[in-house]
């Protein structure tokens, strides 16, 4: 299992509050939701008006596919036109049953 992750700082030219802000990151948000299904989150500077961070979480079995995913969802961010990214982070996280890995309780009872 793969596990991507990607943390975007986004600023906002356009805001003079926190209340213009809202609008456009939450269109963000929900549009990355809705078109690829993936777990999306502000994660930080909720209290500045003209910058967010927001989080994105993939999971896979290959980490070409995840990474290709976090890749086309910043694209459609940036296509957006809403926000400008200022910085971008992304990272892979491999787990392997029998690695290190705790297993769940549900799968340590055999459901």
């Amino acid at each position: 299992m793969i596990v991507g992750v990607a943390r975007l700082s986004l600023y906002f030219p356009e805001s003079g509050s926190l209340k213009e802000k809202r609008q456009p990151l939450r269109k963000v948000i929900d549009r990355l939701r809705a078109k690829f299904n993936a777990a999306v989150a502000e994660v930080g500077e909720q209290d500045t008006w003209q910058r967010a961070t927001i989080g994105l979480a993939v999971v896979g079995n290959e980490s070409r596919h995840v990474q290709s995913m976090l890749d086309t969802m910043i694209g459609f961010v940036e296509q957006q036109y809403v926000a400008q990214i200022l910085d971008r982070q992304t990272d892979l996280v491999s787990y392997s049953d029998g690695e290190g890995l705790d297993l769940p309780l549900w799968k340590e009872r055999g459901r």
